[in-house]
């Protein structure tokens, strides 16, 4: 399996060296084939020529420019086009995620999963310097979440997951500019019939430059795609469901905690 590794960045010249390096030094330690796809979202600062002077000595790194509008969701989709691997992660630029958590979710592909998904606020989880208010709003937003998708999962705001191919395939088109991406990627693969697990993982809050989200831009970015996807799940009756219609009626809610099926459990069954 080759991991593509997609990275936005704007403005973060001052961190994405770091972000990068031990990244791929780990993933590279533990043998796992990879690209790093770090895409510059209409930086006004060094970023690009940083990532230039990195991918020079480093084939597994490569700089894509977002064209087209600025927005985090935006620059993921950027990426999500121009990734050549059999599975994707998404990864900060601040340096907020642990790098040993993308080998994590290597290893649940691996095991044939089709989703890989990281919870901050499970047992072997957490966090350092979360700011108090962004938390308080974060715990309510996938409260929220987890009664109306009945999912199970605790943090599905958290960007930092994996995919393989074809659930990228499935969920097109996308339709989030913005953050809201990290809420219609896992919703939409949930709702569609893809399997995944969850582990713990950790996150850091970044100890350089600006935080690019704006909670009072994004409440009904998130509303939106929280609601499309919520009426896709119960009116179009499975016309988007990998199973077809019979499978999603026929579909248990995951939990949390329960390891899901397989596809080769399937198979054998």
């Amino acid at each position: 399996m080759k991991l593509s590794v997609i990275i936005p960045a704007h403005d973060e010249e001052d961190s994405i060296a770091q972000t990068v390096q031990p990244l791929s030094e780990i993933l590279t330690g533990e043998e796992i084939d990879h690209e790093i796809i770090v895409v510059n979202d209409h930086s006004s600062d060094r970023t690009a020529k940083v990532v230039a002077r990195i991918s020079s000595s480093n084939p597994n790194v490569r700089g894509v420019t977002n064209l087209g509008k600025g927005g985090f969701g935006y620059a993921v989709r950027a990426g999500l086009d121009a990734f050549e691997g059999d599975a994707v992660a998404i990864v900060m630029a601040d340096r907020s995620d642990d790098p040993e958590d993308i080998v994590k979710y290597v290893r649940l592909l691996e095991q044939g999963y089709d989703c890989a998904f990281g919870s901050r606020f499970m047992p072997g989880g957490g966090t350092t310097n979360y700011p108090l208010f962004k938390l308080v709003i974060n715990r309510l937003v996938n409260f929220g979440l987890r009664i109306m998708f009945r999912h199970g999962y605790n943090d599905t705001t958290n960007a930092c997951k994996a995919y393989r191919r074809e659930v990228i395939e499935s969920v097109r088109p996308l339709l989030s500019a913005h953050f809201n991406l990290t809420v219609e990627l896992p919703l939409k693969a949930v709702v569609r019939g893809h399997t995944y697990a969850i582990v713990p993982i950790h996150w850091t809050n970044r100890t350089s430059g600006d935080s690019k989200l704006r909670l009072r831009e994004m409440g009904s970015r998130y509303m939106f795609i929280a609601l499309y996807v919520f009426l896709e799940d119960h009116l179009t009756r499975g016309d988007y469901h990998r199973g077809g219609e019979q499978r999603w009626r026929e579909r248990t809610k995951p939990s949390p905690w329960k390891r899901e099926e397989r596809p080769q459990d399937r198979q054998a069954s």
